[in-house]
C-alpha cells in the first residue's frame, strides 16, 4: 500500500494485525514511541490526515493512501511548531519521552479548547513533570508566549538555561535506547510462569526451537549457575545473592522461565506459546506477616547471611531491631501524652513511559556492547563481567537517552540475558519490556507496615519514639536491605526524642519483586511518623508546624542512628528547615481554590529530610578536554532521565570557563567515556558527578593557564584566563593555540565521603466530597531546601515532578496484586494521573548554600515526593474527623472512612 510520512510517499506491505506504530517506526518515524501499546499514554500519537490518533491501536491498513504526520513533521524542516517551541523553552519536559506525541495532540489545540484542556490532554500521560510547564506551553503556543526566564542572561549555574537537546527532544529526534538497533538484530523474547511457586520438573522445547526463524531458546539447563541480585549499587555486598538468570525454581507469577531468539518478534512469540513446561507447584505465601511465622513456606530456603539474607528460615532478608536512651515501652508509660497507629501503603510502579530494555551486539574488536535504558552503566558492566568472567575491557556499557528511571532503572532486568544472547549466538540482540511485563517483571515500591507510638510532654516536646516496620519485598530481594535501613533512618533521625526504639523487617514473599523507587523507602516510613505526629498536634491543640519547630533537629544537633550512634558521614552542610517551614506555612495560609458545596475542607502539611547521598559512598570520574579551536568537551558518567544533570554538567563548565554553551560539548553515560560512576541513583547527578566535573574543569582552567604562561616564560600568577585566551604580560595567548593540535585534558574525581541534608515541607488545603469520597486540593504548596538552586525553572520541575507523583502515589496508584497475581497490569487499570488530576503547585525555595556541594547546591530529585501523602492524608483527616491509615487515600476507602465503616 502507499501512504504518506511527514510529507514522503512510502511504499509499505503491513503483515497482518500490523499497528500503525511499528509500521512507522520500520519506515524510519522514530519519534512515534512506545509507551503501552494499549491506547492509553500518547507517546505514539500522529495526525492520520491532520486528526491526532493513538497509533498504537490503529490497524496499518487504514492509512493506505492518507498522510501520515510525527512529531519531526509539524514544522518543514528544522523549524518548531509553536506547541514545540513552547514546551522546548519553557521546560515543558523532562525525560522528554511523552514529548513527541504530546507535541502532537496538542499541536491541534485552538483557543476554544483552552477553557477544557485538561480534558483535551486526558490520553497524553506524563510522568516527569507534574504538568504545569505543558498546559502553560499549550497556552503560550495558543496565545502567545508568556516564559520563565530564569534570575538573568547566559548559560552559567544559577539560570535556567534551556536543555541543550530541546529542540531534538520535542520533535522526537534525540535516540533513546531503541531508536538505534543494529541491522539484522535478533529478538528476545520470554516466557514467564504462570505460577507464583514451583519447581521445573522438565522442559519441552523441541517444538519451539522448529519454528522458522528462531534461533536459539534458552532454559536454566544452559544459564550460569552464579546468583547476583539484579539491584545495583557501589557495593555489591548491599544485595542479596538470590537471582539466577534462569532458574529451575520460579517464584512469582512472571518470572523467567525461558528465553527465545528468533529473526522477528512474530517468531520468538510463536515459539514462546509452544514451550511445554512440566511444573510442580509448591506452597506459597503471600502475607508478609505470615512470611515470618513458623511454617510458612520458604522462598529461598538455602540462602544464608553469606549471601546477604538475614534469616531465609524465617523468610526475613533484612532485620534492624535498635534504639538508644532506654527502655521505650517505659517511656511511653511515664508519658503524659501519647498516639499511636498503623498504616499501610500499597505497591506503586514507576511507569516510567519507556519500559526496560537493552540491544548488546559484539562491536569490531569483539567486545560485548550493551545500549540500555539504564540509570547505572557502570555497576550494569561490573556485574556483567562478573557474571561473564569477562575483564572490564572488553566490555562496554552505554545509555543513551533514558526516558524516565525514579529508581527503576537502577536495576538489571534486561542487560544480563542479552549479554547472554549476544555472547552464545555472536549476533545483535534487542529485548524491549512490553508494558505488561513492566508489572509483571520489573520491580515496585515496597509495600510496607509502618507502626508508630509518639510519647511528649504537654507542651509537645517527644519523649519517645516507637517505630516497628515491616517491608514486603516479594520475591527477591533487590534493594530490600537498603530500602529498609533508609527508610527507618532519616524519617526518625529528624526528630529528636530522649528514646527510642526500631524494630524493622524486610521479607520474602510469593509476590511480584519489590525494588528501588524515589524515596527509597523514605515515602512509606515517613507517612506514619508525619501522621503520627499530626495525630499528635490534634491532641494537644497544636499548631502542626509548631509541634515540628520545637521538635526537629536543628543546625549542629548530634545526627544519631536507630542505635543511638552519630551519623559520622553526616554533616551540617547548610540548613534550611526553619525557612521551609515558615515558607509553607504562609503560603498555605494564602486563599486557593473555592471548595464546591457540601464538600468538607481540611488543611494538612508534612515534614521530611534526607541524606544528599547514598551512604558509604558514590563515586565519579570526570574530564574536561579544551579541543583544537578553543571548545570544551566534557566527559561524565551520568545518565540523563530528566534529571536534568547533564544541563546543569554543561552549566558548571560554562561558568568556569565563561563561555556560551554553543562551546561546549557532552559525552555522557558511558563506560569509555570515564573511568568510573557509581549511577544516576540517590540524587547524585549533581552533588556528586557535577562536583567531579567542577573539580575537572577548575584544573583544566588551570593547565591552561599554565601552558600559557610556559609558552611566554613568564609566572602562571601574573597570567589570567579569559573566555578567549590567557592575558600574560606578553599579550594574549589565544585558547586555540594554547589547545595545539592534541587538545588539553584534565580530570576531577569525588568520592562522596560526606553527606549533607536536605529539607522538604509539603501543605495542602483540600476539600472531600463525604457522599462519594473524592479528594480536591485546593491550594497545592510545597518548600524546598536546595541549597543554591543552579537551575531554577529545572529544579522547579523536579519538584512539581515528585509531588505529581506522590499526588499519584497518595490518591490513585495501587497495583493489585491478588494470589501473587497482578490485577491491572496496564495504564487503562493502573492510574496515572492524568493533567487534570495534578493541580498546580507553588514551589518556594529556601535560601541556603551547601558546604558540600557544587557552588552550594544539594540534591533535589527524589526528596520532594516523601512528604507529599502524609500531607494530604492529615488534611483528609481533618477534613472528616476521621483520620485514613490505608494507602493510596482512593475514593471507596475515604467514602467509607466518612461513612463511619
Amino acid at each position: 500500500m502507499r501512504l504518506e510520512i511527514d510529507g514522503a510517499a512510502v511504499e509499505a506491505d503491513p503483515r497482518p494485525g500490523q499497528c500503525l506504530r511499528t509500521l512507522l517506526r520500520e519506515h524510519g518515524a522514530l519519534s512515534v514511541k512506545r509507551g503501552c501499546d494499549s491506547g492509553d499514554c500518547g507517546a505514539c500519537a500522529v495526525l492520520l490526515d491532520g486528526e491526532p490518533v493513538h497509533s498504537c491501536v490503529v490497524p496499518a491498513v487504514r492509512a493506505e493512501d492518507r498522510a501520515v504526520t510525527t512529531a519531526a513533521g509539524l514544522a518543514p524542516g528544522d523549524a518548531l511548531h509553536p506547541v514545540q517551541d513552547a514546551l522546548a523553552n519553557g521546560f515543558g519536559f523532562q525525560c522528554g519521552f511523552c514529548t513527541p506525541g504530546m507535541s502532537v495532540t496538542a499541536s491541534c489545540l485552538g483557543e476554544e479548547d483552552l477553557p477544557d484542556l485538561d480534558r483535551r490532554l486526558k490520553g497524553s500521560l506524563c510522568r516527569c513533570t507534574g504538568y504545569r510547564p505543558i498546559r502553560e506551553a499549550v497556552r503560550a503556543a495558543v496565545l502567545g508566549p508568556v516564559r520563565e526566564t530564569g534570575p538573568g542572561p547566559g548559560d552559567g549555574v544559577g539560570v535556567s538555561a534551556v536543555p541543550e537537546p530541546a529542540q531534538r527532544v520535542v520533535q522526537g529526534l534525540e535516540p533513546y535506547a531503541f531508536d538505534d538497533v543494529p541491522a539484522g538484530a535478533l529478538i528476545l523474547r520470554v516466557l514467564g510462569s504462570p505460577h507464583p511457586h514451583a519447581r521445573i520438573r522438565a522442559i519441552d522445547a523441541a517444538a519451539a526451537r522448529a519454528v522458522p526463524g528462531v534461533v536459539a531458546v534458552y532454559t536454566h539447563e544452559d544459564a550460569p549457575a552464579a546468583r547476583y541480585s539484579t539491584a545495583r549499587h557501589e557495593h555489591r555486598q548491599d544485595d542479596p545473592d538470590d537471582t539466577r538468570m534462569l532458574d529451575d525454581v520460579v517464584r512469582h507469577v512472571g518470572q523467567r522461565v525461558a528465553a527465545v531468539v528468533a529473526e522477528t518478534a512474530a517468531a520468538a512469540e510463536r515459539a514462546c506459546a509452544l514451550i511445554r513446561v512440566d511444573y510442580e507447584p509448591l506452597p506459597a505465601v503471600f502475607d508478609p506477616e505470615e512470611a515470618r511465622t513458623p511454617g510458612a513456606p520458604l522462598v529461598h530456603p538455602e540462602r544464608t547471611p553469606e549471601d546477604r539474607v538475614a534469616d531465609a528460615g524465617r523468610n526475613v532478608v533484612a532485620a534492624l531491631h535498635a534504639g538508644y536512651g532506654g527502655d521505650v515501652d517505659a517511656a511511653l508509660a511515664a508519658s503524659p501524652v501519647t498516639v499511636s497507629g498503623t498504616w499501610r501503603t500499597g505497591r506503586s510502579i514507576h511507569a516510567q513511559l519507556e519500559t526496560h530494555g537493552s540491544v548488546g551486539w559484539l562491536d569490531e574488536e569483539g567486545r560485548l556492547v550493551i545500549r540500555s535504558s539504564t540509570q547505572v552503566p557502570f555497576l550494569t558492566r561490573d556485574e556483567l563481567c562478573t557474571l561473564f568472567d569477562l575483564p572490564r575491557d572488553r566490555v562496554r556499557v552505554y545509555a543513551p537517552r533514558v526516558g524516565g528511571g525514579f529508581g527503576g532503572k537502577q536495576e538489571m532486568f534486561t542487560e544480563d540475558l542479552v549479554a547472554f544472547a549476544v555472547l552464545r549466538t555472536g549476533r545483535p540482540v534487542a529485548y524491549e519490556f512490553t508494558r505488561a511485563e513492566q508489572f509483571w517483571r520489573s520491580s515496585m515500591r515496597h509495600p510496607m507496615r509502618v507502626s508508630v507510638t509518639l510519647g511528649a510532654e504537654p507542651d509537645g516536646r517527644l519523649t519517645a519514639i516507637k517505630l516497628d516496620v515491616l517491608s514486603d519485598t516479594g520475591a527477591y530481594g533487590n534493594h530490600a536491605i537498603g530500602v529498609l535501613f533508609h527508610g527507618c533512618a532519616e524519617s526518625v533521625t529528624l526528630y529528636r526524642a530522649p528514646v527510642a526504639r526500631v524494630d524493622a523487617e524486610a521479607v520474602y514473599t510469593n509476590n511480584v519483586p519489590s525494588g528501588a523507587f524515589r524515596g527509597y523507602g523514605l515515602g512509606q516510613v515517613t507517612l506514619g511518623i508525619e501522621s503520627a505526629l499530626d495525630m499528635l498536634a490534634e491532641r494537644i491543640g497544636m499548631d502542626p508546624f509548631d509541634i515540628r519547630r520545637i521538635n526537629a533537629v536543628r543546625e549542629g544537633d548530634a545526627l544519631r542512628r536507630a542505635d543511638g550512634e552519630i551519623e559520622a558521614d553526616l554533616v551540617w552542610g547548610s540548613y534550611g528547615l526553619d525557612q521551609c517551614l515558615d515558607l509553607a506555612q504562609a503560603a498555605l495560609a494564602e486563599p486557593g481554590e473555592d471548595p464546591p458545596a457540601g464538600w468538607l475542607v481540611g488543611e494538612g502539611m508534612a515534614a521530611a529530610m534526607i541524606a544528599t547521598l547514598a551512604p558509604r559512598g558514590h563515586r565519579a570520574h570526570a574530564t574536561a578536554t579544551l579541543l583544537p579551536g578553543g571548545a570544551f568537551e566534557l566527559r561524565t558518567g551520568t545518565a540523563e532521565f530528566g534529571n536534568g544533570t547533564t544541563t546543569v554538567q554543561r552549566q558548571i563548565a560554562a561558568s568556569v570557563f565563561g563561555v556560551g554553551a554553543d562551546r561546549i560539548r557532552l559525552a555522557h553515560a558511558d563506560t569509555d567515556a570515564v573511568a568510573f560512576d557509581t549511577g544516576a541513583f540517590a540524587s547524585a547527578g549533581t552533588t556528586i558527578a557535577g562536583k567531579a566535573l567542577h573539580g575537572a574543569c577548575l584544573a583544566l582552567r588551570d593547565r591552561i593557564v599554565e601552558e600559557a604562561a610556559a609558552r611566554v616564560g613568564a609566572p602562571a600568577a601574573e597570567c589570567a584566563y579569559g573566555p578567549d585566551g590567557v592575558r600574560t604580560p606578553a599579550g594574549v595567548v589565544p585558547l586555540a593555540e594554547i589547545a595545539g593540535a592534541g587538545g588539553l585534558t584534565a580530570s576531577g574525581e569525588e568520592h562522596g565521603e560526606l553527606r549533607s541534608l536536605a529539607f522538604n515541607v509539603h501543605a495542602v488545603r483540600v476539600a472531600v466530597d463525604p457522599e462519594t469520597g473524592a479528594v480536591r486540593i485546593l491550594r497545592n504548596v510545597h518548600a524546598a531546601d536546595a541549597g543554591f538552586v543552579m537551575n531554577p525553572a529545572q529544579c522547579r520541575g523536579q519538584i512539581e515532578g515528585g509531588v505529581a507523583q506522590g499526588i499519584g502515589g497518595a490518591l490513585y496508584e495501587e497495583v493489585v496484586v491478588a494470589g501473587g497475581r497482578v490485577q491491572n497490569p496496564a495504564f487503562r487499570t493502573y492510574r496515572v494521573p492524568q493533567s487534570a488530576d495534578i493541580p498546580d503547585v507553588e514551589v518556594l525555595f529556601a535560601t541556603t548554600s551547601d558546604d558540600l556541594g557544587p557552588f552550594g547546591a544539594k540534591s533535589m530529585s527524589e526528596s520532594p515526593y516523601n512528604p507529599v501523602a502524609p500531607a494530604i492524608g492529615n488534611a483528609i483527616a481533618r477534613a472528616l474527623g476521621a483520620r485514613p491509615f490505608e494507602q493510596p487515600f482512593t475514593r471507596e476507602r475515604v467514602w467509607r472512612l466518612a461513612q463511619g465503616a
